[in-house]
């Protein structure tokens, strides 16, 4: 059980959170938070018949229209429907499930307005894998996502799609079998529950998970085909590291020696003076998306920390405040910068693979014996190289676009949720790119036998050969580029 609080929630504990299963449940500091600033708002309704944007108002471009009270409830209501305008594909079901976490966290702090019983639905969302249907494309990253969370949260009051038991079905069908009524939503809690970036964050909490993994597995990866290319080590020698000290630079060079300790093919005598850049530059290269990494980390723990909605209620001061806390500039940013530094760790190991099938240091032409009668691993470097190119592009920023929304009350938007769309697919891109490498990287590496690398290696190699056995002539090689991808999947590494 994770209990929501007010403690640092990190995004290492949000991959256990989520990877482990672990159940949600409100502390009683979050409890009394969420209820003091409803009692508040309702009090605050029932003494002033002011204009409050967002609570008695229409929303956007709409904020002057004021909505009597009987309407309140219909106004949350048709706000949840109108904006449930998403298309494109659907969002991958571990990524709304941090959606839902994310959207819990933030509004436990209080600042909101929402009911108990509101959260406490997403809760059982959450812990019952009652997953809502989620689109990908609708969210310009300004308003919050408003369209994916309207998707998000439109079971609460019975409508919408979910997947739940294996099935995708609607809500209400989903909601009625468990007992559970819909939400009378009371004002402001639309607005609050559809302001927020839980979609952009949800997306980049993935993307950060999954990026420590493959920048972990580019080293190892890397230091098999330094093996087969029957490179050098002193490019990782900590005193080059320490007059050009970035961290992530230092890491890498310290992980890949410690990855070559005791190889034999390190260790024998060298004909070549250097190496080529991508693999004597493996620590700067490398170390520099690692740094990247490392800094989006602490965006987006901020992010994930915060209160995204709009108004905010600030109980102890007495103020309702319409802000922007909404706007996505920050993640935006971040994950233009994560995708750019994924897609240079897939240029690097692309050109790992080109060095490894080009006929140099001993190795045969395309890695295969009798070149010409086999074609060997001559295409999948090609399909390395066209899926390089691919991120090359998806690299191109979207945080520097902006268009007018909303009669041009939403003049400036972030395009983050853009942003965190296209990384995923620099990530998965990243993954299949670093498959490619290893397939041709563990094929090199068999041309230094009887020496061996090192115990490290040798078991990695070994457990890869499980799955993928040596070529030793033409086959289809498509299989062994998928088998190469799940077992990169399936590794288990441990991140420091």
């Amino acid at each position: 059980m994770h209990y929501i609080d007010s403690s640092v929630l990190t995004i290492e504990k949000v991959r256990e959170i989520i990877f482990e299963g672990k159940k949600l449940a409100l502390s009683e500091e979050a409890i009394s938070k969420i209820e003091r600033c409803r009692t508040y708002l309702d009090e605050k309704m029932a003494s002033n018949d002011k204009a409050i944007y967002g609570i008695n108002t229409g929303f956007g471009s709409l904020y002057n229209i004021k909505i009597s009270t009987e309407n309140l409830t219909k106004l949350q209501e048709n706000l949840m429907k109108s904006h449930a305008c998403g298309t494109g594909d659907e969002v991958p079901h571990e990524i709304v499930k941090i959606m839902l976490l994310l959207k819990i966290q933030s509004l436990s702090y209080g600042h909101s307005g929402v009911q108990l019983v509101t959260v406490n639905r997403l809760i059982d969302f959450y812990n019952n894998e009652i997953l809502p249907v989620v689109y990908t494309q609708g969210s310009l990253g300004a308003s919050g996502d408003l369209s994916p969370l309207a998707h998000l949260c439109l079971p609460l009051i019975n409508e919408g799609e979910v997947y739940y038991d294996g099935f995708r079905q609607p809500a209400h069908k989903v909601l009625e079998k468990l007992n559970l009524s819909p939400i009378t939503l009371k004002s402001k809690e639309g607005l609050a529950l559809l302001n927020g970036t839980q979609f952009m964050s949800a997306y980049g909490v993935y993307n950060l998970i999954q990026a420590d993994k493959l920048a972990h597995l580019a080293n190892i990866v890397s230091a098999v085909s330094l093996e087969g290319f029957d490179g050098r080590k002193e490019p990782f020698n900590e005193l080059i590291h320490l007059v050009r000290p970035h961290n992530g630079q230092l890491a890498t060079a310290a992980h890949m020696l410690e990855l070559l300790e005791d190889s034999e093919i390190i260790a024998q005598p060298k004909k070549h003076v250097q190496d080529p850049y991508s693999f004597r530059c493996i620590p700067q290269v490398h170390g520099a998306s690692k740094d990247v990494i490392d800094h989006v980390k602490k965006v987006f723990t901020t992010e994930i920390n915060s209160v995204t909605d709009n108004p905010n209620i600030f109980v102890g001061e007495d103020e309702i405040i319409s802000g922007g806390n909404f706007h996505g500039q920050p993640l935006a940013m971040a994950l233009d910068y994560l995708g750019i530094a994924l897609a240079e760790l897939g240029s690097i190991s692309e050109r790992r693979t080109y060095q490894l099938i080009s006929g140099l240091r001993e190795l045969p032409a395309f890695l295969v014996s009798n070149p010409g009668l086999n074609s060997g691993f001559m295409i999948p470097q090609y399909t390395a190289a066209s899926i390089v190119s691919q991120n090359k592009q998806l690299a191109t920023p979207a945080s520097i676009d902006s268009i007018v929304s909303s009669n041009g009350q939403e003049d400036h938007v972030s395009m983050g949720a853009n942003a965190a769309t296209k990384t995923l697919k620099i990530v998965e891109n990243l993954e299949r790119i670093i498959a490619i490498e290893l397939f041709n990287a563990s094929q090199a590496i068999e041309f230094r036998r009887p020496l061996k690398s090192s115990n490290f290696i040798e078991m990695f190699i070994k457990t890869y050969r499980e799955e993928v056995p040596l070529v030793t002539e033409d086959r289809i090689l498509h299989y062994d580029i998928e088998k190469s991808i799940h077992f990169l999947k399936s590794f288990q590494v441990e991140i420091n």
